[in-house]
């Protein structure tokens, strides 16, 4: 790729230098997009877990006890869950949205507890559905 002068000095031409860095520049910005879509991936797929283990610690709780735990924190002070996990999207323990059970037409008095939970995003899942709907 060297190439030789008149006056027998070697080097570049500035068209060579710019068509080798534009290459790299478009390998880079193909890489930066991958690597932003991978990390989503790994986000969701802790969600997709993250859901998966607090609902069966729900359905645990409601086998043992025969009632809905009253708040999710209620899942960690009776030994279901360690402690809440961080929801992966908006970095934050607190921001789980708890979804109340209908109230128990054998025990109307009863309190209605926590049937289910569901991400505090309101962020776009990859496959275009929202966070807060899984």
């Amino acid at each position: 790729m060297a190439r030789s002068t008149k006056t027998g000095e070697r080097g570049f031409t500035l068209i060579e230098l710019l068509v080798v860095l534009t290459m790299i520049v478009v390998l880079a910005s193909m890489g930066l997009a991958q690597y932003r879509t991978s990390v989503i991936h790994s986000r969701e797929a802790v969600l997709h877990e993250d859901l998966f283990r607090m609902r069966e610690a729900i359905d645990q709780y409601y086998a043992d006890k025969a009632q809905w735990p009253s708040t999710l924190d209620a899942l960690v002070s009776d030994g279901y869950l360690r402690k809440l996990p961080e929801d992966p999207f908006t970095k934050s323990a607190s921001s789980w949205q708890a979804v109340p059970a209908e109230p128990d037409p054998n025990n109307p008095t009863a309190e209605p507890g926590v049937y289910d939970v569901k991400s505090g995003s309101d962020a776009t899942a990859l496959d275009g559905s929202k966070y807060a709907e899984w």
